[in-house]
This record gives C-alpha cells, sequence and structure tokens, in this order.
C-alpha cells in the first residue's frame, strides 16, 4: 500500500519504516535497542545486502563524521554485505538541525532511523514544469498542483477526464500522464486553435504548432488525447448520462482571466469579441456564483456514479466560512483544502464525489436551498481582491515616505 501511495503523489520526497527515533543519539540508540528483533531480522540476513545513507536537514556533513555516526550503529545485528551500488535494503539517518540557517545547532534537535520503502514521485514537478512546456497561458496550471488534482480525482488508466476550462490543457496533461483519456472544452478559440499573442517573455506571437495536443505529444501522451473543442460551459453540448469518470477544472476568477459566456445580439455591441480574421462572438459577464452551479449541475448529470470532480473556489478569507461552498443533492463533499494567496485571499481546492443518480428535480434545486444567497459573495471576489491589493500598495508606499 505504501509503496502503491508513493507511485502517485507529489507531496512526499520518501516513505520509510520507522526503527527509532529520539532528541540526542543516546535516545535514538536506547530507541533502537527497543525495537522489536523480530521486525529487524528479516532485513539484517547474512545473505542480503545493505547500504546506510545519512540525510541531514539545514547542515552538511563531512565525510568523517558520517562514517563516524554510521559506525556508532555496530550494536544492531547487521549480518549481510555492505553494497553501496545496488543494495536489498537501505537504511537512513534522518538528522534535523531546525529552521534557521543562521543559527544551526551542534547536534540535531530530532534525529531518525529507519528502512527505505519507496521515494514519490517529486521528480514530475521538474520534468513537466511549465517553463519548459510548449504551450502556455497567462493562467497555466503549476505542474505540481496539477498531479494533486488528479490524485484527488483518483484519475486511474482509460478513465475519461473533462475539463470545461480547459484553457492550454495543463490539468489534462497530468491526468494522461496516469493514463485517462482526457478532453476539455473553452470559449476563447485562440486558445483553443493556439492563436493570438503569445504569453512567454519575448515572444509577440503563437507559433504554428502551439496548441494542446502538441503539449501532449511533447511528453509523449498524445495518445489519451481525445480533443478540445470550442464551447461556452454554460451551454450543454452534451448528450445526456454519465460520459466522465473525473471533471478536473480551475474556473476563472476574473484576475487573470475574465469570467465570460456567449451573449445575445441584443447585447451592449462593446462586448463583441474579434478572435480571428473571421471569428467573431459576442461575450458577456459569467457570475462566479453562476459559475460553480452551472458545474455543479453539469458533474451530477454527466460523472460516472462515485466519480469525482474537483475544482478550485476562490475566497476572501475574511468572510469564509464553510457555508459558502457550494452543494449538490447528488455530490459528496470529500476534502477542502486551503492554497494562500495573499493575507486576505486564498482559494480552495474543492473535491467532490457523486453519490447520487441525477434526477430532473435535482436540476434546480440549489435555488430552493437558504443557504443559496451566501453563494453570491464570490461574485465580488474580484473587486475584494484588488481592493486589498490596493491598499497593501498605498500602505507600502506610505512606510517608504517615513
Amino acid at each position: 500500500m505504501a509503496r502503491g501511495l508513493m507511485k502517485r503523489t507529489v507531496c512526499a520526497k520518501s516513505i520509510f519504516e520507522l526503527w527509532g527515533h529520539g532528541r540526542s543519539a543516546g535516545e535514538l540508540y536506547a530507541s533502537l535497542k527497543n525495537y522489536p528483533t523480530d521486525k529487524m531480522l528479516p532485513y539484517l540476513q547474512s545473505d542480503s545486502t545493505y547500504k546506510i545513507h545519512i540525510h541531514t536537514f539545514n547542515k552538511t556533513l563531512t565525510q568523517a563524521q558520517k562514517i563516524k555516526k554510521i559506525d556508532a550503529l555496530e550494536f544492531l545485528p547487521f549480518k549481510g554485505k555492505v553494497n553501496l551500488k545496488n543494495p536489498e535494503h537501505i537504511f537512513w539517518i534522518l538528522e534535523d538541525y531546525g529552521m534557521n540557517p543562521n543559527d544551526v545547532p551542534e547536534d540535531p534537535i530530532h534525529l531518525y532511523f529507519g528502512r527505505w520503502i519507496a521515494d514519490g514521485q517529486r521528480e514530475l514537478i521538474e520534468s513537466y514544469s511549465v517553463k519548459k512546456r510548449h504551450f502556455i497561458g497567462n493562467t497555466s496550471m503549476d505542474a505540481c498542483l496539477s498531479f494533486i488534482m488528479a490524485n484527488h480525482a483518483r484519475v486511474k488508466p482509460n478513465d475519461v477526464v473533462y475539463d470545461p476550462f480547459v484553457g492550454t490543457g495543463g490539468l489534462l496533461i497530468s491526468s494522461a500522464h496516469f493514463g485517462a483519456y482526457v478532453c476539455g472544452t473553452d470559449i476563447d478559440y485562440n486558445t483553443i486553435h493556439g492563436l493570438g499573442k503569445a504569453s512567454r517573455k519575448n515572444q509577440k506571437w503563437r507559433g504554428p504548432d502551439e496548441n494542446i495536443r502538441a503539449n501532449l505529444r511533447q511528453y509523449g501522451l498524445e495518445k489519451y488525447y481525445l480533443d478540445a473543442l470550442v464551447a461556452d460551459s454554460s451551454r450543454p453540448i452534451w448528450r445526456e448520462g454519465m460520459l466522465f469518470d473525473a471533471i478536473i477544472t480551475d474556473p476563472p476568477y476574473g484576475i487573470r482571466e475574465a469570467p465570460r459566456r456567449m451573449g445575445s445580439q441584443k447585447e451592449t455591441v462593446k462586448s463583441v469579441e474579434r478572435s480571428t480574421e473571421n471569428h467573431f462572438f459576442v461575450s458577456s459577464s459569467y457570475h462566479l456564483s453562476d459559475i460553480f452551479f452551472d458545474l455543479l449541475k453539469f458533474a451530477a448529470e454527466h460523472l460516472v456514479m462515485g466519480g469525482r470532480l474537483v475544482y478550485w473556489l476562490p475566497i476572501y478569507r475574511p468572510e469564509y466560512t464553510e457555508e459558502i461552498i457550494p452543494r449538490h443533492p447528488c455530490l459528496k463533499l470529500i476534502s477542502n483544502c486551503e492554497q494562500m494567496l495573499s493575507s486576505h485571499t486564498s482559494r480552495r481546492l474543492i473535491t467532490m464525489e457523486k453519490v447520487k443518480e441525477f434526477k430532473d428535480q435535482d436540476e434546480n434545486s440549489y435555488l430552493l436551498d437558504g443557504q443559496y444567497m451566501p453563494y453570491r459573495g464570490h461574485n465580488s471576489f474580484r473587486e475584494k481582491y484588488f481592493s486589498g491589493v490596493t491598499k497593501r500598495i498605498a500602505k507600502e508606499e506610505k512606510d517608504n515616505q517615513k
């Protein structure tokens, strides 16, 4: 189970079977002597090989110091042979010297000894880094967060994963890495077709092969790409029924990208936008509260039973309560995790699971809910976000004048 977990996570570096710990070397040795011998012996046999690795936090040890610490463990009943290149068993000494690099103690404040079991997938953060990605936009999701979202959705091989605000497809990539077939929609014609101005520094226009498919091709995942469509998430384009194993998305909050939906010809001329030489469309504002309710309704209708919806919810922290999280009778809240954006704003990673089949009476059930009105507070998130930025700038200017 532990190895299976580490094959997925990007949050943990390694996992160990702890044999002993203490606040001093003496406490560590005493703890090791009290560890059951029958649990040690399977890894200390004469026909096995091993090595001991030392890792320190906030301090660098010389090779002589490391050897001295390893030799001090001679009381452990190691019977196998040392093999530094390809051992069967690896043991670690972990020493914690605190968090302050300007005040490093002579001796560690915590010591641990254990058997290494597995490493996490931290290298995925670097190998899938947005900095190296072929096609990016202003809101391309960080690789680490993308994998966290895929894990929250429990994406597995042969799943079908959908992103209704797909953008440059960052969330599709992490799901495709785990073997899921991916697709998405976005209202932005230029983004879907890889046209218009580039988001990279020192590049004015996007290149001829900058698109979502090219991103998946970059990582050898093109075979998992179904398609990306230009569509308005507020207007259904899918047939009825359960279509998706997971819906993973990051809706626009109005900070870097404005939330939009298709308008009508009767609406103001100012809303007419030009995407390409021959492509025009009329857009209108799309309130955040409407975005989230449309998203939950869509998930309730189109997720398979047990499928998961994972999305980001922007929050104005001084007004946050659990009651402002959108709900739906077909979806159960699984987790609610906060990522700080500033002192007054954050966003919450919301994970919901479908536990009830969608019925016609569930379509607008939230309108009858007495908690519906607090959700309207999401609509002013942009104003609250920038009011905090304005206050911070004014404070900094005032402090600089002193």
